[in-house]
């Protein structure tokens, strides 16, 4: 298989326009694949869907999400169908690369359980810790023990089911994962988001996410650039796609 040659099926759980081209735009760049090699579905506007959506493709990446809560399947009709993709991407060796939304998708899809908390989340830049585990990983390996990345999320993972390997985590909650013996990975931090974008969506955001203009210029400030989380998506597709 050559790089131009992949496909890539992005479930985008996007309801903003600008941040829907955003989205797709940092996973290109930072799997270093053209736009064209990408199919998005998203999910506010194909909210029901059945697990051929896959077929016929070389991965699967799932984004983030801030207009949605995954322990709301109710309100958000699409969460259902978005556990069960995930699920069989899994069971079926479909390789898989899914961040902040989808992370915690997977953690459902498997199995496990998803809090949720309304102060004191994180958000910003964070440092990650990863584990043992990590040193011998494909996607990981050559990283170092700790490193930067960037994370906004209310929920989050404290503990996983025996499937998933645990791969990294900050003092909050966990932040990666592998599913045993299957090529699907999730990243509760943005592996595809870099500062810049952050700043940009944060300002759209920043309503939903910080209580006054203090907070919110203090998450700014301390934002920095997080070259090593974007090379794990570099890591997945030349390590594991080609």
């Amino acid at each position: 298989m050559q790089r131009k040659d992949l496909k890539i099926l992005l479930l985008q759980i996007r309801d903003d326009a600008i941040v829907r081209k955003e989205e797709l735009e940092s996973f290109a760049k930072y799997s270093k694949l053209e736009l064209e090699q990408f199919t998005v579905l998203n999910v506010f506007d194909t909210p029901n869907f059945n697990e051929d959506v896959l077929d016929g493709y070389d991965a699967l990446y799932v984004g983030g999400a801030s207009e949605a809560n995954v322990l709301e399947p109710k309100r958000y009709k699409f969460v259902n169908d978005c556990i069960s993709l995930i699920n069989h991407a899994g069971e079926s060796g479909v390789p898989t690369f899914a961040s902040c939304f989808g992370f915690q998708l997977a953690v459902l899809a498997f199995g496990g359980t998803i809090l949720s908390k309304d102060e004191d989340y994180e958000m910003g830049s964070i440092p990650i810790t990863l584990t043992n585990l990590a040193e011998i990983d494909p996607v990981f390996k050559g990283t170092s023990d700790e490193f930067p990345a960037l994370s906004i999320h209310r929920q989050y993972a404290i503990e996983l089911p025996s499937n998933l390997d645990l791969l990294a985590y900050t003092n909050q909650c966990l932040h990666s994962f592998k599913l045993r013996n299957k090529p699907l990975w999730a990243f509760q931090f943005h592996p595809e988001v870099d500062r810049a974008t952050v700043f940009k969506r944060l300002a759209i955001y920043k309503d939903a996410y910080t209580d006054s203009e203090d907070q919110f210029q203090k998450v700014l400030d301390s934002l920095v650039e997080t070259p090593e989380s974007h090379n794990l998506m570099l890591n997945f597709v030349d390590r594991v796609l080609l």
